[in-house]
């Protein structure tokens, strides 16, 4: 664990694109669906995990099932139970090459002794008794480089059961609650520039010359 003030710490959150918010939902009361309004518009790209509400969207970031293989995240923060975070963090332990892994940032209560001692023998960067949100207002940290918020993309089973996908692009607008049809994918347009899932590649194979992916998007909505 590095102190909150130490230059790697700053150096990171204010150079990384990407926030990765692991137990972000759509239940408003919640401290990780409340981190999302609190972090928006300093510049992050926001990316709100949860598997239950995957495929609605929390002020127009859409929440993914789970994490990407591709892109690999910069900073994760744990809004989880202490186990849950445990399964996460093994999980990315063995995905990700040392010089790889993200900043790992456990939320007050989301703590494993078993995990930090692991981290701590291997290493590996992480933050402790600490808010991201308070650390991120205390030293008035936005993005080095700003990301511009864009559509994000949906595919859904068919909810007439006919087998069909449906393809959407949705707004950034609005709060989106989840899908009542099965997901299949969700995620905004470097998910669908980078990752290795099988609707995203499928929709780059669709690609035609001098076409953008943003315009392919539209396209097949």
């Amino acid at each position: 664990m590095l102190r909150d003030a130490h230059p790697a710490v700053l150096e990171t959150v204010r150079k990384a694109k990407s926030i990765h918010i692991l137990g972000a939902g759509m239940k408003a009361d919640r401290p990780a669906h409340q981190a999302i309004h609190d972090l928006d518009g300093r510049g992050w790209r926001l990316v709100p995990v949860h598997p239950a509400d995957a495929g609605g969207s929390i002020l127009g970031w859409p929440v993914r099932p789970a994490l990407e293989t591709s892109p690999v995240p910069e900073i994760l923060v744990f809004f989880l139970a202490p186990e849950r975070a445990k399964v996460a963090v093994r999980e990315i332990v063995l995905r990700y090459e040392a010089s790889q892994m993200p900043l790992l940032w456990f939320q007050p209560g989301s703590e494993n002794e078993e995990v930090l001692e692991m981290l701590n023998h291997a290493g590996i960067l992480h933050i402790v008794d600490d808010c991201i949100v308070r650390f991120i207002l205390r030293h008035h940290l936005t993005a080095e480089v700003p990301t511009k918020q864009s559509p994000w993309y949906l595919q859904t089973a068919d909810e007439d059961g006919s087998g069909c996908s449906v393809w959407s692009v949705e707004s950034t607008e609005d709060d989106r609650q989840p899908p009542v049809a099965a997901l299949e994918w969700c995620g905004d347009l470097q998910d669908l520039e980078s990752s290795e899932h099988t609707v995203p590649r499928y929709i780059r194979s669709l690609q035609r010359s001098e076409e953008s992916l943003e315009q392919l998007a539209l396209r097949l909505a």
